[in-house]
């Protein structure tokens, strides 16, 4: 192993977004590509490394800066190579953030060694800087905090609206869906995804594939919303001081449906095929088993909750399309007068990323958004023991009306699948209990209580004049309601 390879190993099992904790990396080089930079002894990679020590194994994308004196950025130093060059965390670096943000927004080919990066502009915005190669390297930029699986990066642009630029660090053969849902949306004129700025995509070197070479995206960029808290942070806000958000999830409601639309538009979609059905309440099922054999607590409900699983299965099921996959409150931001932004489309990330790519049921994100709703209210009972009754009812107020606002956006008719979005709420609520009795188990009444009252009250249904009306942020139905998601 050389000293960059060496380096980076001991590095890297500190970084919040390296995979493999519990074990040493065992890293192997695949490739890199290079980014020009005018500063005199100063080179900017982003090189791709194999962790064989991870089963089976993880590629990683690791952006870095050499620096033969060193340099301003120390804080992040990677380690020193044997011949004194100082290797510095690109991201944190400006040699490398200037000319990654300039790759993306001019286009272009970055130098390859094993590996190739081509900047792709965004079809609406390729022609709006007319900069010169190497101008955007004094543009201010910074880490964002709190990141996990990738690194995103904001640039703050004199007399420019902000941008961030999401690092992939886990790298994967194929289109990654946070760049190709997010680009189709933006070319159709949607109005819930940040403006996109533009993309990286690479190949390399991968002994796995007949071709012999992985297609993949690099990084991607969009305008950064700056000031604007997610919508956990402001639910939970809400909920403590008694404000109600009806209108707010309302709202939220119509937009993700009209993402949903957008995304039924662009892309392929079919019928679900009995295949699809048996494989995902297979997994219900797989999932309940853990479930009651952790936490004891569910075995009395397991009858109950299987029985909410039959009719789903044997119910109607709509048409698979491609979904946002891991929608929640943490996920989504409401910005002054431009209204409700969805963020973060790739998917749950312990899910195969060729799982994400392929079309699935607009239900689980509907699922997915009620459950964030109901942690509210967990969440403040827990804080404030006091305001239970108040926080559960404002999360019934809150999941109606995003319910309200959905139906009244797509036109669907919720009642035809009822039962499949109980049984997707209820299969979330079995994995939040495994997951909190294994890490929270102070958290795992929230998904417990969430589970007995669906059992009792049944599945959500929408009010009785949400289809017919048009509600905030939402559009009316038209002759294409019938063909609209679920």
């Amino acid at each position: 192993m050389d000293s960059a390879m060496a380096a980076i190993a001991a590095w890297m099992p500190a970084q919040r977004w390296f995979a493999g904790k519990g074990h040493a990396p065992v890293l192997r080089r695949i490739g890199a590509w290079e980014l020009p930079v005018a500063e005199p002894g100063v080179r900017a990679l982003s090189l791709l490394v194999m962790d064989d020590g991870a089963e089976p194994p993880v590629l990683y994308q690791v952006p870095v800066v050499e620096r033969a004196d060193g340099g301003s950025a120390d804080e992040h130093l990677i380690g020193v190579l044997d011949d004194g060059t100082h290797l510095i965390d690109g991201p944190h670096d400006p040699a490398f953030t200037g000319a990654l943000l300039d790759l993306i927004r001019a286009g272009g080919r970055a130098v390859a060694h094993g590996a190739t990066a081509m900047g792709h502009p965004s079809a609406l915005r390729a022609g709006d800087s007319d900069a010169p190669a190497g101008a955007t390297a004094r543009v201010p930029a910074s880490v964002l905090g709190g990141e996990q699986s990738n690194t995103s990066i904001v640039y703050r642009p004199v007399g420019e609206a902000p941008v961030i630029c999401k690092v992939f660090r886990q790298l994967h053969h194929g289109d990654n869906p946070d760049v190709t849902l997010q680009t189709a949306l933006g070319v159709a004129g949607s109005p819930h995804i940040p403006p996109v700025v533009g993309d990286v995509l690479g190949e390399w070197d991968d002994v796995g594939r007949a071709e012999g070479r992985a297609r993949g995206h690099l990084a991607f960029a969009q305008e950064f919303l700056p000031g604007v808290e997610d919508a956990w942070r402001v639910a939970l806000l809400a909920a403590a001081n008694g404000q109600d958000f009806a209108d707010e999830a309302r709202a939220l409601g119509a937009a993700v449906a009209e993402v949903h639309l957008g995304l039924r538009g662009a892309f392929e979609h079919a019928p679900a095929s009995d295949e699809l059905i048996a494989a995902v309440t297979g997994a219900w099922r797989r999932r309940l088993a853990i479930a009651v054999a952790e936490v004891p607590e569910l075995e009395p409900q397991r009858a109950a909750i299987e029985a909410f699983y039959e009719r789903a299965e044997a119910g109607a099921w709509p048409d698979l399309q491609r979904v946002h996959g891991d929608l929640h409150l943490g996920q989504v931001i409401l910005a002054p007068d431009r209204g409700w932004f969805l963020l973060d489309f790739e998917g749950e990330p312990m899910r195969p990323m060729a799982e994400r790519r392929s079309p699935d049921l607009p239900v689980r994100d509907v699922a997915g958004m009620l459950r964030s709703f109901d942690y509210v209210a967990g969440a403040t009972e827990l804080l404030h023991p006091e305001q239970a009754a108040e926080a559960r009812a404002w999360t019934a107020s809150a999941r109606q009306a995003f319910v309200d606002g959905y139906v009244a956006a797509s036109g669907m008719d919720l009642t035809v699948y009822r039962d499949l979005l109980a049984a997707f709420e209820l299969d979330k609520a079995v994995y939040e209990a495994i997951y909190e009795t294994r890490n929270r188990p102070h958290w795992a009444p929230i998904p417990l209580r969430a589970i007995a009252h669906l059992i009792e009250a049944g599945p959500l249904e929408a009010s009785t004049d949400a289809a017919g009306a048009p509600q905030a942020g939402g559009t009316a139905p038209d002759a294409t309601a019938a063909d609209a998601p679920a």
